[in-house]
């Protein structure tokens, strides 16, 4: 039989916390995203559930490609616009809208010939300090692409660095307003946390928000708020099973480097799990788990296909037992993947971009 362990996207859940991020921005049309193979999830296998919106956002002409493949005809946006003068001849081809964040880019523009004027995002670098102009060039770049007959229509957006901690964004909201205060254009400018913290406000959410992490389940603001807390459901569980039972004394001790030592006799699972599953090694003693839906904790180091739990609290679980990783369990009960996560000093985004190519995918 094949190794007992499998992901599971849950369809129902993404059109779930798709409505919810409508309900977070009312009015707002909202963006897809799926960069990243929609956050490990995989393009393919979030279509049905993410069909419903309004447009799709992404970095790579591949992903672009794939979901055109999949028959879909609305917006599709490149986060960071184009690498290469020749990546404008797949936009024309496959009418994608891309972001514009530097000179060289409107430069690719300036030289392209094309039959078919380009909807461009023109971004702004209202804090962030990644891509972006800064705002006292901001216009001066606008004033270039709208001169080019390449363009079409110039929508305009920024990207908030503090949308979810105490500093807030409301800094990055007023410089961006200063400056395109009177420009024509749709905009966008909300992430996730943006989005569920300050939706309310008509000038953050704009015309388009681009949730990520929220879509797929997870908390943006996590310790802050779970996902719970928001009404989000997550779209991945990733679970396998007990393979081995071992029974300690007290002053035995579990795993490479004997970096957990037993204070009383304990009952362990051996779960067909590990790093190489995409299970972060750093998860280690305390990291939580469901058995049999049950909350447990993991004991001693993660290695490469098993990490081991402490059953000696759940007699009834055993050889064969579900141990759910992040998700939810066969009984209901949900572990989010943020709490694994922050066990192990990341975030939800790096566990689901980090799942495995020999772990088994499923949908549900």
């Amino acid at each position: 039989m094949p190794r007992p362990i499998q992901a599971t996207i849950h369809t129902e859940a993404l059109r779930r916390n798709l409505a919810r991020m409508r309900q977070a921005a009312p009015d707002a049309k909202v963006w897809g995203v799926v960069k990243a193979n929609a956050y490990g999830h995989g393009i393919e296998r979030v279509w049905e559930g993410l069909r419903g919106a309004d447009g799709f956002a992404l970095l790579d002409l591949q992903e672009a490609e794939r979901v055109r493949a999949l028959g879909w005809r609305g917006p599709i946006l490149l986060l960071e616009g184009v690498f290469e003068a020749r990546d404008l001849e797949l936009c024309s081809r496959l009418g994608l809208w891309h972001t514009v964040h530097c000179d060289a880019q409107i430069d690719m523009l300036a030289m392209h010939k094309t039959h078919q004027p380009h909807r461009v995002f023109l971004k702004m670098n209202s804090g962030m300090n990644r891509l972006g102009f800064a705002p006292q060039r901001f216009r001066a770049a606008w004033t270039r692409l709208d001169a080019l007959p390449q363009v079409d229509e110039i929508s305009l957006m920024t990207h908030f660095s503090d949308a979810d901690g105490p500093k807030g964004i409301a800094r990055q909201v007023e410089v961006f307003e200063d400056i395109t205060g009177d420009l024509p254009g749709e905009r966008t400018l909300s992430n996730s946390a943006a989005s569920l913290r300050f939706g309310a406000d008509a000038a953050v959410r704009a015309d388009w928000i681009r949730p990520g992490i929220a879509v797929y389940g997870g908390a943006p603001d996590f310790p802050d708020h779970g996902a719970a807390h928001w009404g989000l459901q997550p779209a991945m569980t990733l679970a396998a099973r007990v393979i081995g039972v071992q029974q300690l004394a007290a002053g035995d001790t579990v795993g490479y480097g004997s970096s957990f030592t037993a204070d009383t006799p304990l009952r362990i699972g051996v779960v067909a799990c590990g790093y190489a599953d995409g299970y972060p090694r750093h998860c280690s003693t305390g990291t939580p788990v469901l058995v049999d839906g049950a909350r447990a904790r993991i004991v001693g180091r993660v290695s490469m296909d098993m990490l081991t739990v402490d059953l000696t609290p759940l007699p009834q679980a055993g050889l064969g037992s579900e141990v759910t990783l992040w998700g939810r369990a066969g009984n209901g009960t949900v572990l989010s993947i943020d709490e694994p996560a922050h066990a192990g000093g990341t975030v939800g985004y790096e566990l689901m971009c980090a799942l495995a190519q020999r772990v088994p995918v499923a949908v549900d």
